[in-house]
């Protein structure tokens, strides 16, 4: 199988309006300035050259009209304008396709861009108008990147694949046969594009595309899959639609009873100001008002009695039925003819009443009373259905066998809780109590009854057939008694998606304990071991020390806790016996671990214990270099943390990926046997690496060969740190070995 690695940028687009004027005589852009470029309407924030865009409030609202078309065609940086919308804050621009060609077996020709950022423009991709889409045979598009505000990256992608061109179908929605489509993040400023091409088939599929694009404007076809660069000469010769919503991004909508601030951009009387997809706001003219509410007096009275003879659309709006419209500032009212009275609506007439009609009012009063014994029934009936469902839905998910087991005492530290305690311990799940968010669900921190602190993690969506299997894991789990992995306390079983109930842990993730934005505090090598070593050892003990082989799956810094003492606890494994995943599954678990995935899973589609190992090996790299998995290095280049660690190992540049505080000639020998320990679980092959009681053997004892070199340095500050005076200083008769054996032990070890 050949694999091309193409990173491609799916960049930004500068925003562009249509003008959505209610009427020919609204003035949309400032006086003076051309409104249009071609066949575009150029509304103002937006303007075509000097003083006619608002360049104070962002430079990117300026226009250049390229006139060597015909017509001519808008741009903003680079990026050709279809529409731009006052009203919705919207625009749409082409945006070229990235794709790799096989020419041959091994030759490819590749067409990509450089990584994109929107921090500082008007612009945020649409989330809810845009889709990432991938074609191709055998074919993985990821996208990532940071959305606005949040350091933390984000990671999507799909994955595309067929047999051949038969097995594919014109018109077919893109779920995975011959191309595929996935959501992305809301408020995303910067990204790029992984694609990989997991099965050569360019004898029948040379080429292969990824693209963000407009929803809706892509419709597979089997011939984008045949010829070279066929789709993008014959359907996306400018490019493809894409969406962005724009605002003016500095300064927000004044609160109630507050005035506007004299910079704020909703000039126009007869406007009003309102939230923005993001950061920022927009303006709008009020109802019966038309325009644009960014000039000064741009929002002009709509005439809707005019509008209704003018245009029949209008009519079911403006009805007026049996009577006369007249315009007022902002709306209209209805004279009524001799003979009839208003209809309650301002917006008709009806005839007087008969004695008919005293009757048919009589009936509706009867309905009426019929009507809401009806519905007090039927909500009875619905409350005794909600009930009988969540008595189903606790046995379908096991409730009745995990009873059976703590009557016979074989779980007795399980407590059972029902939907109404997990709401109230969440404020009904309310987002100022959300502790995190992945791939795999939402973790929000609750307090029961009892004030106990707890940490609640509602999954997604579980099979049915593996619903029985959870109520096993929840035995399995409640098993495990280590003092360095988050305890299981409850469940939630009465509702469609079990809930799991852990111990809060206090003090963050292992993650924002290394990379926090908020200080850069030293850590010293000691504190370092003891978290990893910690780490290992729980791991290990989930490995090999329980009644039945717990694989934990996404090993990372952001699934290590530590409590208020610093002390690790894993969080976050899935309990599962040694199994294959599918391609779903693959797709979310790549979601979820990117820079940490093991190469051999990668490939295999398979979790083993080593594939564990080798994910804890890059999170030992972050607590020795203090990088993410994923970092951006000097040069503003994004590296995988493994691929540049085992190069610079290699060249016996190890100094320079280190964290300068720990880099220390006295214990400069740790470091280094730790390096050496990172390359063993870092081993492209599985079966070369070690298991993970062997890797927390190892930190082990380089936790004493640390404290016995700083009791050398400085044995004033070991004697303290072991007690004070009344607890002597850790010697070999107390059961640590000397130093010279330590380091021999070590060297035979890691050379096994």
């Amino acid at each position: 199988m050949q694999e091309a690695l193409v990173l491609l940028v799916l960049i930004i687009f500068p925003v562009t309006t249509e003008v959505s004027a209610t009427s020919s005589g609204l003035a949309v852009s400032l006086p003076g300035c051309p409104d249009k470029c071609g066949n575009v309407s150029i509304p103002y924030p937006f303007g075509i050259g000097d003083g006619c865009a608002a360049s104070s409030l962002n430079p990117y609202f300026t226009v250049t009209c390229n006139n060597s078309f015909q017509p001519p065609r808008p741009m903003i940086n680079g990026m050709e304008v279809i529409d731009i919308s006052l009203e919705r804050g919207e625009v749409r621009v082409y945006r070229p396709v990235s794709y790799n060609c096989f020419t041959s077996n091994t030759t490819i020709s590749e067409n990509y861009t450089d990584w994109f950022s929107l921090e500082g423009t008007p612009f945020i991709l649409s989330a809810i108008r845009n889709r990432f889409t991938v074609i191709g045979c055998n074919t993985l598009g990821v996208i990532g990147g940071y959305t606005h505000g949040n350091s933390d990256p984000y990671v999507a992608g799909c994955y595309s694949y067929c047999q051949g061109i038969n097995s594919t179908s014109d018109g077919a929605p893109c779920a995975g046969m011959g191309c595929c489509e996935t959501t992305i993040s809301p408020n995303l400023t910067d990204f790029s594009a992984l694609l990989f091409d997991l099965n050569n088939v360019w004898n029948f599929n040379p080429c292969f595309y990824a693209m963000l694009v407009e929803v809706g404007w892509y419709s597979f076809r089997r011939q984008d899959l045949v010829g070279r660069l066929g789709f993008i000469h014959e359907r996306a010769n400018r490019g493809v639609p894409v969406v962005g919503d724009w605002a003016i991004r500095k300064g927000s909508c004044p609160k109630d009873g507050e005035r506007l601030p004299r910079d704020h951009a909703c000039v126009s009387s007869n406007s009003y100001c309102v939230s923005a997809s993001g950061p920022g706001y927009l303006c709008n003219c009020s109802e019966g008002y038309a325009g644009n509410p960014y000039i000064h007096e741009g929002c002009q009275d709509k005439d809707e009695c005019k509008l209704r003879k003018q245009d029949l659309k209008y009519k079911d709006l403006y009805p007026c039925e049996n009577g006369i419209c007249r315009n007022t500032p902002g709306h209209y009212i209805c004279k009524c003819r001799i003979g009839t009275r208003p209809d309650g609506t301002n917006s008709g007439c009806r005839p007087l009443l008969r004695q008919t009609e005293l009757v048919a009012i009589g009936l509706s009063a009867s309905a009426v009373i019929m009507i809401s014994l009806t519905c007090i029934l039927v909500m009875k009936l619905q409350r005794r259905k909600h009930r009988k469902e969540k008595d189903e839905y606790f046995k379908q998910n096991g409730g009745l066998k995990l009873y059976d087991e703590m009557r016979s005492r074989q779980v007795d530290t399980i407590c059972v809780l029902t939907e109404e305690e997990i709401k109230k311990a969440t404020d009904n799940f309310s987002e100022d109590y959300v502790l995190g968010c992945g791939g795999h669900g939402m973790v929000y921190r609750g307090t029961l009854d009892d004030n106990k602190e707890v940490a609640i993690k509602k999954s997604k969506v579980i099979d049915d057939d593996c619903k029985e299997e959870f109520v096993n894991e929840i035995i399995i789990l409640s098993q495990i008694n280590h003092r360095n992995i988050v305890r299981l306390l409850g469940c939630c079983l009465e509702v469609d998606v079990p809930m799991l109930v852990y111990e809060f842990v206090s003090n963050g993730t292992l993650f924002e304990f290394l990379h926090g934005n908020d200080s850069r505090s030293p850590i010293p090598l000691d504190l370092r071991l003891k978290v990893a070593t910690q780490s290992a050892e729980a791991l290990a003990y989930i490995h090999s020390s329980t009644s039945r082989t717990i694989l934990h799956g996404d090993v990372k810094s952001l699934n290590i806790l530590l409590d208020d003492e610093y002390n690790a606890k894993v969080s976050d494994f899935g309990a599962s016996a040694l199994k294959s995943m599918d391609k779903n599954d693959f797709i979310m678990l790549i979601q979820g671990t990117l820079g940490y995935i093991d190469p051999e899973s990668f490939v295999s589609q398979r979790l083993t214990d080593k594939s564990d190992v080798y994910s804890f090996g890059v999170v030992l790299l972050e607590l020795m270099t203090r990088k993410k998995a994923v970092y951006i290095d000097i040069s503003n280049e994004k590296k995988a943390l493994s691929h540049t660690f085992i190069q610079m190992f290699h060249q016996n540049k190890l100094r320079d990926m280190l964290d300068s505080d720990i880099v220390d000639d006295e214990v400069m020998v740790v470091v280094e046997k730790l390096a050496e320990l990172v390359m063993h679980c870092l081993s492209p092959k599985g079966d070369e690496r070690p298991t993970m009681k062997e890797v927390a053997e190892r930190l082990q004892m380089l936790r004493r060969l640390e404290m016995q070199l700083a009791t050398k340095k400085n044995p004033m500050q070991a004697y303290y740190s072991c007690g004070g005076p009344s607890v002597p200083v850790p010697s070999a008769e107390m059961g640590y070995q000397s130093t010279e054996t330590v380091k021999l032990v070590l060297d035979v070890d890691l050379a096994r």
